[in-house]
């Protein structure tokens, strides 16, 4: 962290979150990709169902941010009674997040979606969608924490062969169970839950293996299984600003849905698939984020600010790099994006200008997301929060809703790249602010590498 050269250390950081986060992706874009083939209403459907589906997995990482901060730091004080504590906690939380969802789902899944559409069709597809997703959630909860688990103790292998087994499962079982292959039945948007939910489940069976068999750091037992109050806080002192940013992401696409859908319903197939497209230009940069945090605050803790600003120039230049070759590929190739999707002629007329207009918004994108994360390695998260929730909430919505008024759709993609101008000066007001106030009067009082 102190001496190897910064290029190759943050590569060697980077390179397994990336595949990782590659892997995570794949959840998101294969039900969307094979349900294409059923309908573009099953395809609205899926988009509208996101936002529930992101809010559990808000909950379930945000969560496990906490329990992996808080373990690790128990570990590392040698506090093995703490820790196990900790993981037992951690257990009857995820026990706890899915009977919430699960009830959510049970009660509450056709409400949900006739709230935004009217389509009986789609309507019913969403409903046997995210019922499932939901009263089945104890995988997706179980996968999470039971990874983060690993993680804590440095087992960052095992969890990754967790998230490849459930991506790849997911994968094989989606056609078998959509399109009824192999003596299946045919399910179609039940088969893709399903599908995803047996692939989470296998993954959380895999979890439970590698915790009970390969991490002997941790020993769990009914004892610890009891709530504690004070880990419980502790847990969500950390893990709460993290669930309020991804729950933000689940506002912005849901308050989204409800602005395009009146334009059409195809409109909203769009910006779904839109936005799972966007997940997989943003991961390289995300990943190489995750890879970064601990650079910088390593560095900031060993007060060697030239580290410091080396690894911050060499995210900021290599972000934008990575922009400029995924708004080449947006601008060029939108029609064979929207293709993986099957889309329907109305479905192209709208989703090519959309990812032309909305990929403009990605330089500076990637930008403010390198910004956020240097905000918070240097112990300034709620920097972070401010910006996420100015841009999706305080511009985006606000601005789609207006630009909505003058009944041209292109408007509405319009509000993405404004927004993202705005978010980037402030990202970077704050960035100069955070140099200024911190990093500088390191360099002023001549520490060096």
């Amino acid at each position: 962290m102190g001496t190897m050269p910064i290029p190759k250390l943050l590569l060697t950081m980077s390179g397994p979150m990336m595949i990782s986060m590659f892997i995570q992706a794949l959840y998101n874009v294969v039900d969307s990709m094979f349900v294409s083939y059923i309908s573009e209403a099953a395809l609205t459907a899926v988009s509208l169902a996101y936002p529930m589906q992101n809010l559990m997995i808000a909950v379930a990482t945000g969560t496990g941010v906490g329990i992996n901060a808080l373990l690790s730091r128990n570990l590392g004080e040698k506090n093995y009674s703490m820790a196990n504590r900790v993981a037992g906690n951690a257990i009857f939380l995820g026990l706890v997040s899915y009977v919430v969802f699960a009830l959510l789902g049970l009660l509450g899944s056709r409400f949900y979606f006739s709230v935004q559409v009217e389509d009986p069709n789609i309507i019913a597809l969403g409903h046997d969608y995210l019922s499932i997703v939901t009263v089945l959630s104890i995988g997706c909860f179980g996968q999470v924490l039971l990874s983060r688990l690993l993680q804590s103790t440095g087992k960052t292998f095992y969890s990754m062969v967790i998230q490849m087994v459930g991506a790849g499962l997911n994968l094989v079982l989606d056609p078998i169970m959509i399109f009824g292959l192999l003596g299946f039945p045919k399910m179609g948007v039940a088969g893709a839950a399903l599908a995803t939910v047996i692939s989470q489940l296998a993954g959380t069976a895999l979890g439970v293996y590698y915790n009970l068999r390969k991490n002997p750091e941790i020993q769990f037992s009914l004892s610890t299984l009891r709530p504690s109050k004070p880990v419980i806080s502790r847990i969500y002192g950390v893990g709460i600003p993290s669930i309020l940013l991804q729950t933000v992401s689940s506002v912005l696409i849901f308050g989204l849905n409800q602005i395009l859908v009146a334009f059409s319903e195809t409109a909203t197939a769009v910006y779904g698939v839109f936005f799972k497209l966007q997940g997989f230009a943003f991961l390289p940069i995300i990943g190489m984020n995750n890879g970064m945090v601990p650079i910088i605050a390593y560095n900031y803790g060993a007060k060697n600010p030239h580290r410091i600003t080396a690894t911050i120039r060499l995210a900021v230049i290599s972000a934008l790099c990575i922009m400029v070759v995924a708004i080449a590929i947006f601008q060029i190739f939108p029609a064979q994006l929207l293709g993986i999707f099957q889309a329907s002629p109305d479905m192209l007329a709208i989703g090519v200008p959309a990812l032309r207009i909305l990929s403009t918004s990605f330089f500076i994108g990637g930008f403010t997301i390198v910004a956020s994360s240097v905000f918070q390695a240097l112990g300034r998260g709620l920097l972070s929060m401010t910006i996420a929730i100015f841009r999706q909430l305080v511009l985006v919505l606000p601005l789609a809703y207006l630009f909505s008024r003058s009944g041209k759709l292109d408007l509405v993609w319009c509000a993405f790249p404004v927004a993202e101008v705005l978010a980037g000066a402030l990202a970077g007001y704050f960035l100069w602010k955070a140099y200024r106030k911190v990093i500088l009067p390191l360099e002023e009082q001549g520490y060096q590498f």
